[in-house]
Formats: structure tokens, sequence, C-alpha cells
């Protein structure tokens, strides 16, 4: 057996470093790829951290099954996939090796020096460092096109967030392979452009700073200092205790020593670093449960100047070019557990924003104002942060909505974003057909965000707010070019009713929840054309329990029922464009949905409902069968109107 996809065919995986990060990584590797037949081997030359690292991945896998993560035959098929060894020999049939030594440059040369004379000429080498340039790690390599970093964040077997860096010589074809890679095994991969410290690091690095210099003003204690940082900045641990669990101090005095030169003279280990590097003991912070003391003037004092250095250090690396705004949001939420910078600054205001970091730059002598900050707030307008991406491959538009957290639920932003993009498309000559999709392999898209069926407040607000998401279905449903929907992962609600506006729906096969239309559990109809499109394009009689019960079907029943017309076991987005392909030719032709009343069978089946509302049920019932009798764009309205209704239920 062997893991074969986006051109390339995995059968063993080397992770090489058994110190605080590579059993982690390995695990993440066998947890994922163990189904496929995919082995993983852990190599260091120091016995005793193999055998650690080993103790390690059996004690979280054990933790695992009490979570009810894994079945106690899948944790132990898992751990027995990873071997733990001091033979390099091992990495001669080892398709993919990650290195996660320590963070030195000879080491990391002697290792891929070695690695280079026993893997396979065809293998993956990359490196999990924080901070060193793919350039320099790679200089000595005969064949640099197959290297890479790859760097993971703490804990790697559970944090979703990858750093993909690419060096100049760097295969595109594999920094390509690395993205879909890593999203297909759960990771959140962005790609970084190389430079020193990437995006993460000089971020993690760069708050730490600034919290310890609120500390060297003055200003706070440590406690106070790494309470409020927390605060302010909605992390879940302050840099200080962050610092304490991960014993960071050593790489940050170096990463900080090196970010100065390299990238802005504001970076500098503090005195409060040098003082505790030097002791070797940990910061004096909160005890679990301690609640720390300080007022809001000092609170004022060093969120104002914490917030302030976050804002100047993402805006210069999104003006460096290594990133973006949406990566960097997304990162920051998922990765590093922060709140979403230039969220933030949209929320306070981008002119606000800007007199922060001016106020910081000023009282510290190197700290860079990013021309873009600037700009952005002359402009008036809030930062644009993109959540649906669009990548054209020839002459298709491949479209994928990506908010990982909320498994790609819909909110305004998608909508708008949604309706932008297939508008450009629309008028784009150079597309012939469109790819739809979602990030990652567990959900297309989970549904409406609660927040945004929360502010519906009355009958006709709600339907307002239908038939503005219908405008966007209905954009795409007339595109005029066929879209094809891959469906990644499970469609709810409003996920299942954007499907259904596409051309061809497919989707990843053996889902065993697949599709649903949850909103009568949560008191309310569909909204968004599911009482309209699915009596269409399955029949009324199949589609009545499916709307009406709100429990889900699997996508061997989907393909069934004809409501996606293939379920795909390999690469999801080739199977997508050949649909494309075959549809522009002419050797597939999908009829179009009824645009039409369709016809209602005299007897429809008994439905249970269970404890669902009746009064919702008896809404549902009118939307479906008065929406049959009317024509598709009268029966959308109708579904609005009634949405709306809802509301005034009681019971609902």
């Amino acid at each position: 057996m062997a893991f074969t996809m986006f051109g390339r065919t995995i059968r063993k995986v080397g992770v090489i470093g058994s110190g605080n990060i590579g059993p982690d990584i390995a695990l993440h590797f066998s947890q994922n790829l163990c189904a496929h037949g995919v082995s993983v081997a852990v190599v260091d030359i120091v016995q005793a951290a193999l055998d650690a690292g080993s103790k390690k991945a059996e004690s979280k896998m054990a933790k695992a099954v009490e979570k009810k993560l894994f079945k106690k035959e899948e944790a132990d098929a898992i751990f027995r996939n990873m071997i733990f060894t001091t033979d390099y020999g091992q990495l001669r049939d080892a398709d993919f090796i990650v290195e996660a030594a320590v963070e030195t440059m000879d080491v990391k040369h002697k290792i891929f020096d070695q690695c280079q004379r026993v893997c396979p000429k065809t293998a993956i080498l990359a490196s999990n460092t924080s901070h060193m340039v793919p350039e320099e790690i790679f200089e000595k390599m005969q064949d640099k096109a197959r290297c890479m970093v790859i760097h993971y964040f703490f804990p790697a077997e559970r944090n979703m967030w990858v750093e993909i860096v690419p060096g100049k010589d760097t295969d595109p074809v594999l920094t390509d392979f690395a993205m879909k890679f890593y999203e297909f095994i759960g990771k959140a991969p962005t790609l970084v452009r190389s430079r020193y410290s990437f995006v993460g690091s000089t971020l993690f690095e760069g708050i730490y700073e600034a919290t310890a210099l609120a500390v060297d003003q003055g200003l706070a204690a440590i406690k106070q200092a790494d309470a409020i940082a927390a605060k302010a900045l909605g992390m879940g641990v302050g840099p200080f205790t962050a610092h304490n669990l991960a014993g960071g101090n050593p790489l940050t005095h170096h990463g900080l020593s090196e970010s100065h030169t390299r990238i802005m003279a504001w970076y500098r280990p503090p005195k409060l670093l040098e003082e505790y590097l030097k002791s070797g003991k940990p910061y004096e912070t909160a005890a679990k449960g301690e609640v720390v003391e300080y007022n809001p003037e000092l609170y004022e004092a060093v969120s104002k100047r914490i917030i302030g250095a976050y804002f100047g250090m993402v805006c210069e690396i999104v003006e460096s070019g290594i990133s973006n705004i949406g990566d960097i949001e997304m990162a920051m939420d998922i990765g590093l557990v922060l709140n979403p910078p230039f969220q933030m600054m949209n929320q306070m205001g981008v002119k606000k924003a800007l007199e922060l970091v001016q106020a910081y730059a000023k009282e510290n002598p190197g700290f860079k104002v990013a021309d873009i900050l600037v700009k952005q707030a002359a402009s008036g307008k809030p930062w644009k942060i993109t959540v649906v991406l669009r990548e054209d491959k020839g002459d298709i538009a491949i479209v994928k909505i990506r908010r990982p957290k909320v498994l790609n639920a819909l909110n305004g932003e998608v909508f708008e974003q949604l309706e932008e993009i297939f508008t450009d498309i629309q008028k784009d000559p150079k597309i012939k057909g469109v790819v739809l999709t979602g990030f990652g392999t567990r959900a297309f898209i989970s549904g409406a965000d609660i927040n945004m069926l929360a502010s519906q407040k009355t009958p006709e607000a709600a339907e307002a707010g239908c038939l503005k998401s219908q405008s966007v279905l209905n954009i795409m449903e007339g595109l005029g070019k066929p879209i094809v929907c891959a469906m990644n992962g499970l469609a709810f609600g409003g996920g299942n009713e954007i499907a259904m506006a596409c051309t061809v729906r497919i989707a990843r096969k053996g889902q065993k929840v697949f599709v649903a239309q949850p909103e009568p559990k949560l008191g309310f109809i569909p909204g968004c054309g599911g009482t309209q499109r699915l009596p269409r394009l399955i029949g009324v009689e199949k589609a009545w329990p499916i709307l009406r019960n709100s429990n889900p079907i699997s996508s061997a029943l989907a393909k069934e029922l004809g409501l996606i017309q293939e379920e795909v076991e390999g690469d999801l987005i080739e199977a997508a464009i050949n649909w494309l392909k075959k549809i522009r030719s002419g050797e597939v032709r999908v009829p179009a949905i009824p645009k039409g009343p369709i016809p209602i069978p005299s007897k429809l089946p008994e439905v249970d409902i269970g404890h669902l509302s009746k009064k919702i049920d008896a809404l549902l019932q009118q939307a479906i069968l008065e929406g049959a009798k009317m024509t598709l764009e009268e029966g959308l309205k109708l579904e609005a109107r009634v949405f709306g209704q809802c509301l005034l239920t009681k019971d609902r």
C-alpha cells in the first residue's frame, strides 16, 4: 500500500530528530497515513531521545483513546506503524524526510548530507527549522529542487498551521504538492516566501519582545505584563508563560539578534531576556487559577503598546511580500491562537490602528511603520480579508472557501466574496469553467455561521437576508459557464444549497455523514434555495424526508438519489477538472435544473419529525409544496418569505 495522489507516491516517511517536536511530527504522519499503509521512521543518534519520543507518542495515543478520538485498535495500529531507531538505513526507502533536529547550521548540513547519500534520489527533503532560510540550509545539496522548509508549530500533531517555505531552487511542482498534501492530511498550510524567521517565529518573538520591553521600561511587573498581553491579543497563555512551557529563551535570543539585522533594527534581545537567559530561571508568571491584578490605566498603557507592535509587525510582513493578509489572519487564529490582527484593525478603525503603530514607533527607535498601513488608513476603508480564494489554472478557475476554524461556515464576507469572484469570472473571457470547493477534508461548508443567523431579528430582515444570499447563488446558477462543485467534506444547510446551484456535484467517496438540511432542528427552514432546488434535482418524494427530518445522508445515498454525479476516491480537484473537460467537449451533457413547476406525487411518504417543531414543519411543507407549483424564481421568493415567518413562531 501507499499514498498516491497529487502526482506523487509516498510509501514511507522519515523524521530525523526525536527531541521536542520530532515525535509529534511523526505521530501526525502516522495518524493520517497509517490507513494508506505508509510507515513512519523516527531516526536519532541518541537512544535516550528515541526512548523518550516513543514513550511520548504512546502516551498521546492513549490519551486520544480516552477522549474517544480513536478506537483502541486504531491507536495501537498508529503507534505500531512508527519505529524509533538510530539506524539511518531505515531512510533508504523513505519518500518524504522531515528533519527536526537542533537549530544549528552545521548539524543540519551534516544531516542533509547523510540524507542525499542514503535516501532515494526522488525523496522530498524538508527541514522543520523555525528561522533558517532554505537557501542556507540546502546550499551544499546536489539537488536543491527537492528541498524546502516545512515549519510546524506546537503541538505538531494537533496544531493545524504549517509554513511551507520553498527556496529559490525548489521545484514549483514540489511546492504545489506540499500545499495539497498537507491540506489533505489535516493541516492548514500557508505558502511563505523565503526570509529569515518567516511569519510565525517573527511574530511570536516580536510579541515577547514588546511585552518584555514594557517590563524593562518599568510599566508593569512580569506577571502583569504577561496577563495583559494575553488579554489584549486573545492569547491562550501570555508570552512569558509560553516561553516557560517551551523553554524558548535561547532560540528567541538568537532569533531576535538575527532579526535585528535581517528584518528591522527594533528586533533585539531585551534586557529581561538577557537576564533570564543567564539565570536559567523561569519567569514569575501567574499560577493556575491565580487572578493577576492591575488597574485600567496600567492595562491601557501596556496593551496599547503591545497591540501597536503587533499591528506594525504584521504590516511589515505583508509589505515584505513573504505572506498575505488572508494567510496571516488564518494562521494567527488557528496556529498561534491570537486575535487576527487585520480584523482587530478593522474593528477599531484602521486610522486608530495607524496611530497606535506610529506612537509605538516614536517610543521605540528602529520600529518600522509600513507604507501599506499609512495608505490603508488614508483610504478610509477597512482591510480586505480574503476567505474565498481564486486560483486560475489555464482556462479553469478554482474557487475555494477557506475558514478552517469553523469548517468553512458561511457568513456575510463569504457571500460577498463569492459574489465578487463569480461576477468577475462571468466577465472573464479566458475562463471557461469553474471548480468550487472547500478547504480541508472535513467540510465543504458546514452551514451558516450562527452569528449571521442571530443578526436577523425581524421577519422582514430575515426575508431580506435570504434574498440577498439567494442572489449570489442565482449568479452562480446563471453564470453561463459550467461549475463543478468538488464536495471535499460534509455539506450542511447553506453548503448543500450552494452545491445545488452548481452544474455538477462530485464528492469524496465514503462519507457516512455528508449532506443535511438541519434548519428545522434550529427552528427555521432552509433559506438559500433548499426547499426549491432539492425537489427539482431529485424529485419531491425523495427530497421530502431529507428536508423534514433534518437527518444527514451519506455520499453513497446522495449518489443513488441523483444529488451528486460521482463519488471520487483520488484527487477530487482533478476529477472536477475532468468533468469540466467532458462537459465542454460535449462528451457529457448535464440537464439543467427545471426552472418551471415540477410534479407533486399524489401521495408523499410519512415522515417522523420527532421532537421538531410542528409549526416550523408546517411552514416547511408550505414552502416545498407551494414552491413546486411555481417557477424556480417565484419559489425562491416564497422560501425567503416563509423563512421570515419562522421568526414569529413561539415553539421554534
